[in-house]
């Protein structure tokens, strides 16, 4: 965690592989949410894209660029302990990667891609074929997804203003900047 005041010019954070991770896995969520017919395949072919991604992001998370890389993010106990205690002091933390609730949501939202894309291919096998509570189990996990997605998508907007940061410019320039 840095003081306000180590900030004054924007901090190269996401490389261009997590940028364009990020951005892909939007599209693809939302065109299986919202506009690609359940079932068919196009909508097969995007929840396996979603999924083959968040698999190259779980490496990149290994081999990656430092903000990339899961040490420099991942929400142990005490950042999370830190983080949250600053919020209720009325403090706004800035944090050069992500922040642990940020970094919380991130693995979440992972975790239910790749549930999606199992539940997904099972019901595509012999043993799985109609098999109604999967089915319900992968429609009852793409809604947990959109809503997660929307209130990721709500925190980056109020976190950067909490943190004075243009988070989702970040998200493209691949740069925070203060303001």
């Amino acid at each position: 965690m840095s003081s306000a005041t180590d900030h004054a010019a924007p901090v190269r954070v996401w490389d261009p592989f997590v940028r364009v991770f990020h951005w892909s896995l939007v599209a693809c969520v939302l065109l299986n949410g919202f506009v690609l017919e359940e079932g068919e395949d196009p909508h097969r072919w995007a929840g396996y894209a979603a999924s083959a991604l968040v698999g190259l992001r779980l490496l990149w998370g290994v081999v990656g660029s430092r903000h990339a890389r899961f040490a420099d993010w991942f929400p142990t106990p005490a950042r999370l302990r830190a983080h949250v205690g600053a919020l209720v002091r009325g403090e706004s933390p800035h944090h050069d990667g992500h922040n642990p609730l940020g970094a919380v949501m991130m693995l979440a939202l992972m975790a239910l891609v790749l549930a999606l894309g199992l539940t997904g291919w099972l019901q595509e096998t012999d043993a799985f074929w109609g098999d109604e509570a999967l089915e319900e189990l992968h429609e009852g996990l793409a809604e947990v997804l959109l809503w997660c997605a929307g209130l990721h998508a709500a925190a980056a907007l109020v976190m950067g203003r909490l943190e004075r940061t243009r988070l989702i410019k970040a998200m493209f320039t691949g740069r925070k900047e203060r303001y």
